[in-house]
């Protein structure tokens, strides 16, 4: 009998200590309450909606779940607020980089929009260099607790503004300083990513890696244009591309072409369950498109989104998915290497990762049965 014969269903604490990955993580999308009512006092912003910080907690998940989009892109004003100065950032970042090392992250691709933090002065390399200086910070407080964790950037572009090729640019500066990629975000309707084909056909002169944000509320179309358009190494969400799959009453699965492309090109999912219950892609964990990707062997990936805003974080969203897909831990190690896989670090550290600290997690976490089988029947003979 091994692991896989028996019912390894995870407990929470098992989840939490799995080694899992994050690409699609949002830096400004995931403070800690506290830490936003202390930067607002220190810089005196005072459009918090409430300065308790449990209050603020409660304020920020009911606004992201009242289906109100102006209340729900007021919580990002507050964060981005409270974010316009060196300090801020840096402190942002390495709380960053704690959290999600005590949640058990080992590898994090964390996005920002540089030209978004100006307001107070800085240049924008001194807000790449800022946030930056906090991921490394945080790296180190992860291995004073014993911790493991490495945090790369990804520099978004916002898609309504003009900075594309500008922040493609500094991307590229940066790119052996810390940040891995770039990504365009904001609202996809009205926004194609083709408005910045000059930023993308740059990076792909300079070999460099980006992902694009796509096929969260546009459809098919906006994935169909950061792919063929674009070029994109990766989709931001992509969970529309459930569009193009047809399941039919007997069963039987039908994938249009673009569906048969994306899987076939093993082109990477950076899927976010719990934002997208949020925005109305999906109506429950279980009817999440994610069961269907990973079953047709999509290179689905797991993802966080905005972890204050979905009161969430990458164990919770395992959790969700454990409990609506009776998941194991042989599926969480399944998400978590093909977003190791993903990643835009280079292939050998991709491979050390998957090899030396990936597949050893969870081999240890899959042998506890065995202890856990041994210490139920020991005292059990007879006497």
């Amino acid at each position: 009998m091994t692991s896989q014969t028996i019912a390894n269903t995870p407990t929470p604490d098992q989840i939490r200590r799995a080694p899992k990955v994050l690409l699609h993580d949002h830096l400004d999308g995931g403070l800690r309450p506290g830490t936003i009512v202390e930067l607002a006092r220190a810089c005196g912003y005072t459009q918090l909606p409430d300065t308790d910080p449990e209050k603020l907690g409660v304020w920020f998940r009911e606004a992201a779940d009242s289906g109100s989009l102006e209340r729900y892109l007021e919580t990002f004003s507050h964060t981005v607020g409270v974010m316009q100065t060196r300090d801020a950032l840096v402190r942002v970042a390495a709380e960053c980089a704690e959290d999600l090392a005590a949640d058990g992250v080992v590898y994090a691709e964390v996005r920002y929009a540089p030209e978004q933090h100006l307001e107070g002065g800085l240049g924008l390399e001194e807000v790449v260099e800022a946030v930056n200086e906090g991921f490394r910070e945080g790296e180190r407080r992860a291995r004073g607790n014993g911790l493991r964790i490495r945090v790369g950037a990804l520099l978004t572009a916002m898609r309504h503004a003009a900075r594309a090729l500008e922040i493609a640019e500094l991307a590229n500066r940066y790119r052996d300083l810390g940040v891995v990629g770039f990504d365009i975000a904001g609202a996809e309707a009205g926004y194609p990513p083709t408005r910045h084909l000059d930023a993308f056909e740059y990076l792909k002169r300079e070999n460099n890696h980006f992902t694009i944000h796509a096929g969260e509320a546009f459809g098919l179309p906006s994935i169909w244009q950061a792919l063929q358009w674009c070029g994109a190494d990766r989709l931001g969400h992509g969970v529309r591309i459930i569009d193009d799959i047809q399941v039919h009453e007997d069963g039987r699965v039908e994938l249009g072409r673009l569906a048969s492309y994306v899987r076939d090109k093993r082109i990477p999912l950076e899927l976010c369950p719990s934002s997208n219950l949020q925005t109305g892609a999906a109506s429950s964990y279980a009817e999440h498109p994610i069961g269907l990707l990973r079953r047709l062997h999509f290179r689905a990936t797991v993802n966080t989104d905005n972890r204050l805003m979905s009161h969430t974080s990458m164990s919770r969203e395992f959790e969700h998915l454990v409990e609506a897909f009776g998941y194991t831990l042989d599926d969480m190690q399944w998400f978590s290497v093909n977003a190791m896989k993903s990643s835009f670090i280079p292939f050998d550290e991709r491979l050390a990762m998957i090899n030396d600290v990936i597949k050893p997690g969870y081999a240890e976490l899959k042998s506890e049965w065995l202890f856990r089988q041994t210490a139920s029947t020991s005292g059990s003979g007879a006497s």
